[in-house]
């Protein structure tokens, strides 16, 4: 699976973006997807993921109420709609999937892994 994140850009706090993440290559509706995050000087962690049917979803604790995880499997896309972004949110961010049915929280776990796609969120 080829994963290609695209949505990031420049955000004022408050603001909302929505980032997607293509995949090709394989049937992508066998595969649990999730949205990780790298921040300056801060490791790589979990945001959101999702079930390869998209019935369940699991949210990093300060994701939860702001950011949504979707995907359409039919258009082969994950989607993160985030909004209320704040300065924290500031981060490069990645889009994986796993070849398991339901949410997958952990990086270990996931086989296929986008290039990232840049958040900036001014104050």
């Amino acid at each position: 699976v080829q994963l290609q994140a695209s949505g990031g850009g420049l955000v004022q706090a408050g603001g909302s973006l929505r980032l997607s993440c293509a995949a090709s290559g394989r049937t992508f509706s066998n595969y649990a997807a999730g949205w990780f995050r790298l921040a300056p000087g801060k490791e790589r962690e979990f945001v959101a993921s999702i079930s390869w049917i998209g019935g369940s979803t699991f949210y990093a604790d300060s994701a939860k109420g702001r950011f949504t995880i979707s995907r359409d499997n039919a258009k082969n896309t994950v989607y993160l709609q985030m909004n209320n972004l704040k300065p924290e949110d500031t981060a490069v961010y990645y889009c994986a999937a796993a070849r398991r049915s339901g949410v997958v929280t952990l990086q270990s776990l996931y086989h296929y892994w986008g290039q990232g796609t840049l958040v900036t969120v001014s104050s």
